[in-house]
């Protein structure tokens, strides 16, 4: 396991315009608690904070935190970054007891997948579900990360919590809890979108179309009212004579 210090500097400045202050300054407020002692109000040089946190080992390790002349056994709780700026505004480190045990998160390497028989013979492509996954551990046995083995998978394997190799004194917490044994990782097949043929019943309504147009020069059809061919045309109405009007008489 990699080994980490950290060196703080005690604060005594509180509330949110010292806090502004100081990171103006370049320094991050934090706080130290945790194994039965007084919580500490710390604070640390901002790029060298930064620098380490950038570093996935120093999430999952214990650290040595010192404090003017004393020193601690601690692990990173939180942080929190500036909404827009890379800017680390606040740290959290708990102490740790070499007799009690550690809930952490530790990241999963996957290895294998370049020689899986789903991927290299298959054509299958690897999908995550987890990048990480909480443990319980004494302080001793904390891992940086957990490896899991996806050499021997097929496309439609997958690889559960109860199928990663742990180290002595290592529980994965879900499972230990009565979690579900959930997956992983699997191996998926690609999904080939291919234009479907067009059916030969789409295509005939299209021909049909042609062959019924009439051709240039034909006779347009009978417009309503008229006769069609082989019967009578209808005879017009005989219009009644209109009836004379009697001369005056002189």
């Amino acid at each position: 396991m990699a080994k980490f210090e950290v060196t703080a500097e005690p604060r005594n400045e509180q509330g949110t315009s010292a806090s502004r202050r100081l990171r103006i300054a370049g320094k991050v407020p934090g706080i130290l608690y945790g194994a039965g002692k007084p919580a500490a109000k710390i604070l640390f040089d901002h790029n060298a904070i930064k620098r380490q946190l950038e570093n996935e080992a120093y999430h999952s390790s214990i650290l040595t935190v010192k404090v003017g002349g004393e020193s601690d056994q601690a692990v990173l709780r939180d942080w929190q970054m500036h909404p827009w700026k890379p800017q680390v505004v606040h740290v959290d480190f708990q102490r740790v007891s070499a007799t009690e045990k550690l809930h952490m998160k530790v990241p999963l390497h996957f290895t294998g997948a370049d020689i899986a028989p789903g991927v290299k013979l298959q054509g299958g492509i690897v999908s995550h579900v987890f990048n990480e996954i909480g443990i319980t551990c004494l302080p001793t046995d904390l891992p940086e990360f957990l490896s899991v083995d996806l050499s021997h998978m097929s496309i439609g394997d997958s690889v559960h919590f109860s199928d990663i190799k742990l180290p002595e004194g290592v529980a994965i917490t879900s499972l230990s809890h009565g979690g579900d044994n959930l997956a992983v990782a699997a191996i998926i097949a690609i999904r080939e979108e291919v234009e479907a043929p067009v059916a030969a019943a789409e295509v005939a309504p299209a021909e049909g179309a042609a062959a019924a147009a009439p051709a240039a020069g034909a006779a347009a059809p009978a417009a309503a009212g008229e006769a069609k061919k082989g019967e009578a045309a209808p005879k017009a109405e005989a219009k009644k004579p209109e009836a004379k009007k009697p001369e005056a008489k002189k």
